[in-house]
């Protein structure tokens, strides 16, 4: 039993953790810290909402855990069984977790120029006015003005 509890406890660490990652569009990385960037504005023409899909990694790491995790239930076939479960399911939660919602964004620049970008974590409409944070040519977000 205090197996069972133990992996209830883990999984849902593991499941919430994730998932308040997916939408804050107000981290910056590391590497972005006392880096001169520059930045562009201009109105979004339009938005398309997108997903971006898992690299695998996602999946990866779920079949990892959920083997682990399922390897500690149950004896003799219970075990094995269990284990195969826990790794199927563990591989295919941590793929639909490693996908995020993401919105494609027809951006008309104040010097003209129209570009496509993809962001994710921000809620932009069409008629926004937007400021794109750039490290070179790389966009490092999009925000609201």
């Amino acid at each position: 039993m205090k197996k069972v509890v133990f992996f209830v406890l883990i999984f849902s660490i593991f499941i919430f953790s994730g998932c308040t990652k997916l939408y804050n569009s107000n981290e910056v990385s590391l590497s972005d810290v006392d880096t001169v960037l520059s930045y562009e504005s201009g109105v979004v023409e339009d938005v398309k909402n997108v997903i971006i899909k898992d690299d695998g990694s996602g999946a990866v790491i779920g079949a990892y855990t959920g083997t682990v995790f399922g390897s500690m239930i149950g004896k003799g076939n219970g075990n094995i069984l269990s284990t195969l479960l826990g790794g199927l399911t563990g591989a295919f939660v941590g793929y639909e977790l490693d996908k995020a919602n993401a919105q494609e964004l027809f951006i008309k620049l104040d010097n003209g120029k129209r570009i496509v970008v993809i962001s994710k974590g921000v809620n932009i409409h069409k008629g926004d006015r937007v400021r794109l944070i750039k490290k070179g040519s790389k966009i490092v977000r999009v925000e609201k003005m």
